[in-house]
C-alpha cells in the first residue's frame, strides 16, 4: 500500500482571548512556496494510488453516467426582441455554444454568439457569467472567467458585424444596459477582498468610464439590474441581514440615481416595477416577507399598500411582474410553490404540483406583455423540466424534459419525506429517493447530503449520475438542517451565529432517524457536503465520527477560526453576519466549539476524501489541505484519508461536462467500496509522524 503524505510541520503561535493555537501547517497559506504545490502534487498521486483498485469502477460509473445523457441537445428557446435565444452542446464538446435565430426557430438563420469551447481552448477552465443582449438586439455584453477564481472579464460584440469592440472591463459582476444602447452600466469587486464595491457607467463615444457609487461599508456588495419593465435601473446594495435599493430610469442621462428606502438593521427588501408603483418585498413587520406596492414617486412606509401579507409558516421567497400580473415565489412549510395574482381585481391562484417532495421555480421570462410563463419544474426522480403556463386559462404545456437515455423509468423510484427530532424537540425535515422495491430493513447503504447556511435550501434536484447509487441499492437522502432557507427565515435565523452549533446536531439526528428507521444500516452510511456543507462535513466528523462510514467533503469551510480572523481574505467581512467576528471574544466561542480544524482530536475516523480546486476564491485552497494535514497526524484508524486538488478550476470544481463527470464517477466509486463491503481495499498503514 502506498505510504501517505506527511506535510511538514512548520509551527506558528496566536493567542485569541486568552488561549493559545499552534498551526503547524499554516505555511501552506503560501502557494509560492514550492513546497506548497509539492505537498498537493504528493496529495494527489497518493490518492491516484490508493484509488487505483477502483479504477474500473471509476469507469463503469463515468460511462453509465455518460450513457444517460443527451449529448447533443438544446435548451428550450427564450423569445427576446424578436429574437429566440438559446444554448445547445454538441457531443465530444466540453461547453455550451449560446445561439439565436430570428423571428423563429425553423426559419431564422442560427448566429453563433458565444461558443465556449472556442473560448476554452488551450484553457484549464472557462465559465460563462453575464450575458446580457442590448434592446435593439445589435450587441451582446458578456463577461467570461478563465482561471475559475470566479474573476469575470466584460466584452461587448457588436452582432452586426461579428466583431467585438475595443474595450475590455475586468473584475465584473454585473452588468444592465440603457434602453437606447448608448449606456452600459456595471459593477465591479475589489481586487483584495472580491466584495462588489461599486457601480461604474460606461458611456460609448467617452473616453473614460464614470464611478456612478461606491459602497464603503465593507458588509455590503452590489448589484445592478433592470425591471422586468425595462423602466428602472436598480442598484441593490445588500449584506447578508439588511439591503437597500436605488432607482433611475433606464434612458440614457436620465439624472442621478435615488434612494429609495435607507438602509435598517436587519430590514431586507427588494423592488419590482409596474405602472406608477414600485413593488417592493420587505421583511418589516415580519421574518418572511410580505409584498407592499407604493408610488414610484414616493416610496416611504407611510404610502405602503399591502399586497400580500407576512405569514409566519410561508416564506416569500421572491416577486416578478408582468404588464398585467405578478408572480410570487412562495415555500410553505418548506414545499416551494408558485401563486399568480392578477392585477384587474381577480383573485390569485397557485399553480398545482402533484409531488409534495419538488423543487418550482420561475424559469428565464424576458418579456413584459405575456399571459404564458415559463416554469422550472423537477424532484428526486422527475427529470428537470420546462413548462408554459397560461396564467388566464391556468393550462399547462411542457416544452422540454430532460432526456434520460438508456430507459429511465421513474415509476421505478420513489420519493419521500420524513422527519427527524432535534435534541430540542424541533421536527428536522429529511427528503429521500429509492428504488421503490427496496425495503427499509435496516441493510441499505445511504448517501446523506446537507449544508444548512446563509439561508439557502437545499435544492430537491433530479441528477441522472445518482440513478448510478440507486441502482446499487443506495438510499439517498437530504437533511434539511437548520441555517438553511427551507423553512424561512426563522430556519436560517435558527442555525447561524450563537445558534450554529443546530446545524451540526441536526445532521446527526437526521443521521440517527435513518438509521431507527430502518432506512440505512448503521455502518454502511455515507455523507456528503460542499462548501458551508464542507464545513457541516467536518463538524459532525468530530462529534460522532463512529456514525459514518465515509465523508465526501468538496472545498470544505473547515479552517473557520483562521479564515474569520483574517478580514483581507476575500468574503471574510460580510460574513461575521453569518458566523460572528472572532475578535468579539462572545463570538470567537461560538467558532471556536465547531470549527472542524481546530477541533480534530485524536481518534478513530472514517474514510474522507477532500476535494479542492487552487484557483478557489470561495474556500481557499489551503484550508483543506490544512484540515487533511493535521487529521493525518490524529487519526489512529486505518480507513483512508485522500485530498484530490484540481489545479486549474475554482469553487465548483472542473468546468468542462465530461470532466465533471470524471470526478463525481470518482467520488461514487469511493463511496460505494467504503460502504458495500470491499472497504479493504481502501485500509492504509499508519502515517509516520515525522520528527
Amino acid at each position: 500500500m502506498p505510504t501517505p503524505p506527511s506535510a511538514p510541520r512548520r509551527p506558528v503561535t496566536v493567542v485569541r482571548h486568552g488561549e493559545t493555537f499552534v498551526d503547524d501547517f499554516a505555511w501552506l497559506r503560501d502557494r509560492s512556496d514550492p513546497a506548497t504545490e509539492a505537498y498537493l502534487g504528493a496529495e494527489n498521486r497518493y490518492a491516484a494510488e490508493l484509488l487505483a483498485p477502483t479504477a474500473a469502477l471509476q469507469e463503469t460509473l463515468y460511462r453509465e453516467m455518460l450513457g444517460r445523457i443527451k449529448e447533443t441537445d438544446l435548451s428550450v428557446p427564450i423569445r427576446r426582441d424578436g429574437y429566440w435565444y438559446y444554448s445547445r452542446t454538441e457531443e465530444g464538446k466540453q461547453y455550451s455554444i449560446y445561439c439565436r435565430r430570428r423571428g423563429s426557430m425553423t426559419e431564422g438563420a442560427e448566429e453563433v454568439l458565444v461558443d465556449l469551447n472556442r473560448l476554452g481552448e488551450g484553457k484549464a477552465f472557462i465559465a460563462l457569467g453575464d450575458f446580457a443582449p442590448s434592446d435593439s438586439a445589435r450587441f451582446l455584453a458578456y463577461s467570461t472567467d478563465d482561471t475559475g477564481y470566479r474573476q469575470y472579464t466584460l466584452v461587448v460584440r457588436d452582432l452586426d458585424t461579428g466583431e467585438h469592440l475595443d474595450l475590455r472591463r475586468e473584475r465584473v459582476t454585473s452588468v444592465a444596459w440603457t434602453t437606447d444602447d448608448r449606456e452600459l452600466h456595471y459593477t465591479v469587486e475589489d481586487e483584495v477582498t472580491k466584495r462588489s464595491h461599486q457601480l461604474w457607467r460606461l458611456r460609448f463615444g467617452d473616453a473614460n468610464d464614470e464611478l456612478v457609487y461606491q459602497e464603503d461599508d465593507e458588509a455590503f456588495s452590489v448589484h445592478v439590474a433592470r425591471t422586468r419593465s425595462r423602466k428602472w435601473l436598480v442598484l441593490h446594495s445588500a449584506s447578508h441581514t439588511t439591503s437597500e435599493s436605488r432607482v433611475r430610469p433606464t434612458t440614457s442621462g436620465a439624472g442621478e440615481w435615488r434612494l429609495l428606502l435607507p438602509r435598517a438593521p436587519e430590514i431586507e427588501y427588494d423592488v419590482d416595477h409596474h405602472g406608477e408603483s414600485f413593488y417592493i418585498r420587505i421583511n418589516d413587520t415580519g421574518r418572511n416577507f410580505r409584498v407592499v406596492r407604493a408610488p414610484t414617486s414616493d416610496v416611504r412606509p407611510g404610502t405602503f399598500v399591502e399586497v400580500l401579507p407576512h405569514r409566519d409558516e410561508v416564506m416569500l421567497e421572491s416577486v416578478e411582474c408582468f404588464a398585467t400580473f405578478f408572480v410570487a415565489t412562495e415555500r410553505d412549510l418548506g414545499v416551494p410553490g408558485l401563486l399568480v395574482q392578477p392585477l384587474d381585481g381577480r383573485p390569485p391562484h397557485r399553480i398545482e404540483f402533484p409531488e409534495p417532495v419538488r423543487d418550482v421555480q420561475m424559469h428565464s421570462n424576458p418579456e413584459w406583455a405575456v399571459e404564458r410563463i415559463r416554469i422550472a419544474y423537477q424532484s428526486l426522480v422527475t427529470p428537470s423540466s420546462v413548462f408554459e403556463y397560461d396564467t388566464a386559462t391556468r393550462e399547462r404545456v411542457l416544452l422540454k424534459q430532460q432526456e434520460v437515455l438508456g430507459g429511465y423509468d421513474p415509476v421505478r423510484y420513489v420519493s419521500e419525506r420524513l422527519s427527524a427530532v432535534a435534541s430540542d424537540g424541533t421536527a428536522i425535515p429529511i427528503s429521500l429517493v429509492r428504488r421503490r422495491d427496496l425495503t427499509f430493513d435496516g441493510t441499505a447503504p445511504c448517501l446523506l447530503e446537507g449544508y444548512g447556511a446563509y439561508g439557502y435550501p437545499f435544492p430537491i434536484a433530479f441528477s441522472s449520475n445518482r440513478l448510478s447509487l440507486l441502482e446499487r441499492g443506495f438510499v439517498v437522502a437530504i437533511a434539511h438542517v437548520r441555517g438553511g432557507g427551507e423553512m424561512g427565515k426563522a430556519w436560517h435565523d435558527a442555525g447561524r451565529m450563537s445558534r450554529k452549533m443546530h446545524t451540526f446536531t441536526d445532521f446527526i439526528a437526521a443521521t440517527e432517524e435513518l438509521v431507527r428507521r430502518g432506512v440505512a444500516a448503521r455502518g454502511r452510511i455515507a455523507i456528503e457536503g460542499a462548501s458551508a456543507g464542507g464545513l457541516l462535513m467536518g463538524a459532525v466528523t468530530n462529534l460522532r465520527p463512529e456514525l459514518f462510514r465515509a465523508v465526501v467533503s468538496l472545498v470544505p469551510f473547515v479552517d473557520v477560526l483562521n479564515t474569520m480572523s483574517d478580514a483581507t481574505l476575500p468574503l471574510t467581512v460580510g460574513e461575521y453576519e453569518e458566523w460572528g467576528n472572532p475578535a468579539i471574544r462572545e463570538q470567537f466561542g461560538w467558532m471556536r466549539a465547531y470549527c472542524p480544524y481546530t477541533n480534530l482530536r485524536e481518534g478513530i475516523y472514517p474514510a474522507i476524501l477532500v476535494r479542492t480546486s487552487l484557483n478557489d476564491s470561495q474556500v481557499m485552497f489551503w484550508e483543506p489541505a490544512k484540515y487533511v494535514a493535521r487529521l493525518r497526524l490524529l487519526d489512529r484508524g486505518d480507513a483512508p484519508v485522500l485530498l484530490l486538488t484540481n489545479m486549474g478550476a475554482g469553487h465548483g470544481g472542473a468546468s468542462g461536462r465530461y470532466d465533471h463527470l470524471r470526478e463525481i464517477a470518482t467520488d461514487y466509486a469511493f463511496i460505494i467500496t467504503a460502504t458495500t463491503g470491499a472497504g479493504d481495499a481502501f485500509r492504509r498503514p499508519p502515517t509516520v509522524t515525522p520528527p
